[in-house]
């Protein structure tokens, strides 16, 4: 089971959704324009309150994503995993023993056929594919092509997208929707 079965991952982006999704009934959630001034408390603050935290390593402000910032990130912060669109943060998160969740955005058939080359490369734990409103056959074919269980995430707007989303094949979605986010609690 994915997830501990969440349907939805709830994307939070300020620190009052932080602090409304640390009441909540969600054990995932994903952490998303953090300061790296904030993000050790942050973290911490989670993890009492029994949270598991996929970081977006990518939009931590005051950090630069590159092999140090992941190790770092990896060894002092700890999160449950790492969300990225960079290839080698995904590799320390791997390394780490955290989730590693390679971020995919597919704009065109060039960029799919590069998505693939990659995934076989880096052999994350989930692919997160942007935008989450793709047709239901092309994460279906993703799907298929990878062997990697999928997210889906960007645009989804309302349980019509949600519901094409699982549809295609998805095993979870990320929203920052709050309107959407009592569709996946436990």
């Amino acid at each position: 089971m994915h997830f501990g079965g969440q349907s939805i991952l709830p994307a939070a982006r300020s620190i009052k959704e932080v602090e409304r999704l640390m009441e909540s009934e969600f054990e995932y959630i994903v952490l998303l324009h953090t300061h790296i001034g904030q993000l050790n408390s942050l973290v911490k603050e989670l993890k009492r309150n029994n949270k598991k935290v996929l970081l977006h390593a990518d939009m931590v402000q005051g950090l630069r994503t590159d092999e140090y910032a992941a190790q770092f990130l990896s060894q002092s912060i700890r999160p449950a995993g790492l969300i990225s669109t960079r290839n080698n943060v995904v590799a320390a998160a791997k390394q780490a023993g955290l989730l590693a969740i390679q971020r995919l955005f597919l704009l065109d058939s060039m960029a799919l056929e590069t998505s693939y080359r990659l995934i076989q490369k880096n052999k994350p734990d989930y692919i997160e594919v942007l935008p989450g409103i793709l047709p239901a056959r092309i994460i279906n074919e993703v799907q298929n092509e990878t062997g990697v269980p999928l997210i889906a995430g960007g645009l989804i707007r309302d349980e019509e997208d949600v519901k094409t989303a699982f549809e295609g094949g998805v095993v979870s979605i990320t929203t920052s929707r709050s309107e959407l986010w009592n569709e996946g609690k436990q």
